[in-house]
C-alpha cells in the first residue's frame, strides 16, 4: 500500500492538467467514497500517468528492482522488461504507429495477437498515440475478422502468423484497412515487419493528452441476437477505473508476480496483466501457451516465483485432474478466477489439495471489475463477492426496484443520476442497444442473482440466451447463422447444454432439409461441426447436435430457445466438478 500511495502522490504532483482530487484518494478512502461523489479529471492516459511515473521512480531508485513484464515461451526464450524499458519501447511502438504507419489520432487498430510481448507494446503504444485499440481472439476465422474490420472501419491490424492468412483472405473487402503489421520471425507479402520497425524507431515520444472520455478501446461482445456489438471504452472507464480499482482486491505488491492464463481478446486479460499489476508497480508474468497443458502450468507454478494466478474455473478443474501432490508452489499466495461459474466442489478440492482459496471476481466487457472476493475477504462458496468500491451493485425486479437481501432478481449497476466511471461509453453506432440495457436507474448485467445480508452476490444464471463455455461468451445467433449456410440445415436453434468439464457447451437442434433426411446422422454431425469450425472461431462450434423434426416457436413464429434450454437442462444430468 505504501508504494501505491507514493504513485498516487506522484500523480498529483507531476501530472499537469489533471485535477488532483480524483487521483489523490488514499487507500483508506477507497472503500467508502463512491465515484458518483468525485470529479473525473479532464485528461488521463494510463501510459503516461502510470507507466512513465513508475519508470521515473525506477530511475530515481524509489521502486524495488525487478521486471514489469517477464515473458517466457517454454523454448528457452525469455524477455524481462523493467518499467523504464517498457516506457521506452512503448514509445517506440507509438512512433511506429504514427510514423511509418501514418495513423492519426482516433484511428482504430485491430490487435489480434497471442500472449507475446508485442501485445503489451502495441496496446500501450496505441494509448500514447491516441489510437483506439481493438483486441481480438487468435481463434477467429476470416468471417469473424471480416465483420470486425468492416464494422469498425479499422485503419490497421496487428497480427501474427496465427491469423495473417485469414486477414489476407478478406483484406480486399475492407476498404478502410490501410495497413497490416506482422509480428513474426518470417516476412509476408503486403505486411510490414513490426519487430524491425520497433528497432529502428525513436525511444522518445510525446504522449497525447487524451481526454478522459476520449475513446481508448473497442471490445467486440456477443449478444443474444445478431452479430457481436462494439463496446467502446474511454481512457477513464478503462485506464483510470483500472488504476482506482488497484489495491482493492488482488493485494499485489511491487515485488509480486501475477500470471494470467487467458486469451488476449478478453477483458480479463487487460485487467489482470496490464491495468491492475502495473497500477501497483507489480510484475506481469506470461508463459506462452499455444495450447493449454495442465502439466506445463503446474511446472511453471513450481519453478517461478509467481505470487498470484488468474484463470477461468476450467483451468482449476483441469489442474485438479493431475496429481497435485507431486508439485510444490512455494511462492503462490492468491488464486483468482472469473468468466464462468466456480462450482463449490472445485473450490473445496483446490483448498484441500493446495491449502489455498480460489477468489472470484465478476464483471462484463461493458463494466470491467464489478464484484470481487478480495485477498482480505472471507470466501463464501457459490458467491461472487461484494461490489467494487465505486459501483452501487444491486439486485432489482422487473420494474427496476431494488430488492431486499435474499430475493432473486437481475444483477445491475446504478447508472443514474450519475453514471459511474467504469461503465463503458456505449455500443458504437447503436444507441438503441445501449438504452435497451438500462432499466430504471440501472445498467443490467444480464445475470440473475441474490444479494445476501453481507453484500455478497450469488450468481444464479444468465437472464438471456448467451452461452458461457469455458469462459467464452458465445452468442447463439452467431452459431445459428453459420450452420444455416450448410445445405442440410432447414432450421436451427442453438442453446447451452450442461457439461462436466466446461460447465456448459454449445448444442444445436437441427431440422434437416428433405434431401438430407436419409443421410447418416453421425457423419452429418461431424460434417456440420467441421463446417462451423472452418467458418467461425472453433470455440463456437456445437459440441452437441441433435436432429429434430421441428422446433418450438412463439405465437409470433419466433423459435423459442428458452423452451429448448429449459428442456435441455432439465433432462440432462447436471455437471459435476473436480
Amino acid at each position: 500500500m505504501r508504494w501505491l500511495w507514493k504513485l498516487e502522490r506522484l500523480c498529483t504532483l507531476r501530472a499537469p492538467g489533471i485535477s488532483t482530487r480524483p487521483l489523490h484518494v488514499s487507500v483508506r478512502q477507497r472503500t467508502s467514497v463512491p465515484w458518483g461523489h468525485q470529479e473525473v479529471p479532464a485528461k488521463f492516459n494510463f501510459a503516461s500517468h502510470v507507466i512513465d511515473l513508475w519508470a521515473s521512480m525506477e530511475k530515481a531508485g524509489k521502486r524495488p528492482p525487478g521486471p514489469a513484464l517477464w515473458w517466457v515461451n517454454g523454448k528457452g526464450d525469455e524477455v524481462k522488461w523493467t518499467f523504464r524499458e517498457l516506457s521506452e519501447m512503448s514509445q517506440q511502438a507509438a512512433n511506429v504507429l504514427l510514423g511509418p504507419c501514418s495513423l492519426q489520432r482516433g484511428d482504430r487498430v485491430a490487435v489480434v495477437l497471442p500472449q507475446v510481448p508485442e501485445w503489451w507494446l502495441v496496446t500501450l503504444g496505441c494509448m500514447r498515440a491516441g489510437l483506439v485499440f481493438m483486441p481480438g481472439a487468435i481463434q477467429m476465422k476470416s468471417k469473424d475478422i471480416l465483420y470486425r474490420l468492416q464494422a469498425s472501419k479499422a485503419r490497421a491490424i496487428v497480427a501474427g502468423d496465427e491469423v495473417a492468412h485469414e486477414v489476407d483472405a478478406v483484406a480486399s473487402d475492407c476498404p478502410a484497412l490501410r495497413l497490416k503489421l506482422l509480428v513474426s520471425e518470417r516476412s509476408r507479402d503486403g505486411w510490414l515487419d513490426l519487430k524491425t520497425l520497433l528497432k529502428e524507431a525513436s525511444t522518445t515520444h510525446h504522449c497525447v493528452e487524451s481526454g478522459s472520455q476520449e475513446a481508448a478501446a473497442i471490445y467486440f461482445t456477443s449478444g443474444t441476437s445478431g452479430l457481436p456489438k462494439m463496446a467502446e471504452h474511454s481512457h477513464a472507464s478503462l485506464g483510470l477505473k483500472g488504476k482506482m480499482d488497484a489495491g482493492t482486491w488482488t493485494g499485489l505488491q511491487p515485488s509480486d508476480l501475477i500470471w494470467t492464463i487467458a486469451d488476449t481478446g478478453w477483458m480479463v486479460n487487460i485487467l489482470t496483466t496490464l491495468l491492475e499489476p502495473w497500477a501497483l508497480g507489480a510484475c506481469t508474468f506470461i508463459h506462452l501457451l499455444p495450447k493449454f497443458d495442465p502439466q506445463t502450468v503446474l511446472k511453471v507454478l513450481s519453478s517461478y516465483p509467481i505470487n498470484s494466478m488468474v484463470g477461468a474455473p476450467l483451468v482449476y478443474r483441469m489442474l485438479l485432474q493431475q496429481d497435485l501432490s507431486s508439485y510444490k508452489f512455494p511462492h503462490l499466495k492468491n488464486c483468482f478466477t472469473s468468466g464462468e461459474t466456480l462450482l463449490p466442489q472445485t473450490l473445496q478440492n483446490w483448498k484441500a489439495q493446495t491449502g489455498m482459496d480460489i477468489r472470484e471476481f465478476y464483471g462484463q466487457t461493458e463494466t470491467g471489475l464489478t464484484c470481487r472476493v478480495s485477498s482480505t475477504m472471507i470466501v463464501k462458496p457459490g458467491y461472487l463477492g461484494t461490489a467494487s468500491p465505486y459501483y452501487d451493485v444491486q439486485v432489482i425486479d422487473d420494474e427496476g426496484n431494488v430488492l431486499p437481501p435474499g430475493r432473486e432478481g437481475d444483477i445491475a449497476i446504478r447508472v443514474k443520476p450519475i453514471k459511474p466511471l467504469g461503465i463503458f461509453s456505449g455500443y458504437v453506432d447503436n444507441p438503441k442497444k445501449t438504452a435497451a440495457n438500462i432499466r430504471g436507474d440501472f445498467w443490467l448485467l444480464g445475470d440473475r442473482g441474490i444479494k445476501d445480508q453481507d453484500g455478497y452476490f450469488q450468481f444464479l444464471g444468465r437472464a438471456d440466451d448467451i452461452i458461457n463455455s469455458s469462459g467464452y461468451r458465445i452468442g447463439p445467433s452467431e452459431v445459428e447463422n453459420v450452420l444455416m449456410e450448410h445445405p442440410a440445415v432447414a432450421e436451427v436453434a442453438v442453446v447451452s447444454s450442461p457439461d462436466p468439464v466446461r460447465g456448459e457447451v454449445v448444442k444445436a437442434f437441427v431440422v434437416l432439409t428433405p434431401h438430407f433426411l436419409s443421410h447418416d446422422k453421425d457423419q452429418l454431425t461431424r460434417e456440420l461441426q467441421q463446417h462451423a469450425k472452418s467458418v467461425t472461431a472453433p470455440y463456437k462450434y456445437p459440441r452437441k447436435l441433435e436432429f429434430v423434426l421441428d422446433l418450438p416457436k412463439t405465437i409470433t413464429g419466433k423459435i423459442s430457445r428458452e423452451k429448448l434450454r429449459a428442456m435441455e437442462w432439465k433432462t440432462t444430468k447436471k455437471p459435476q466438478a473436480q
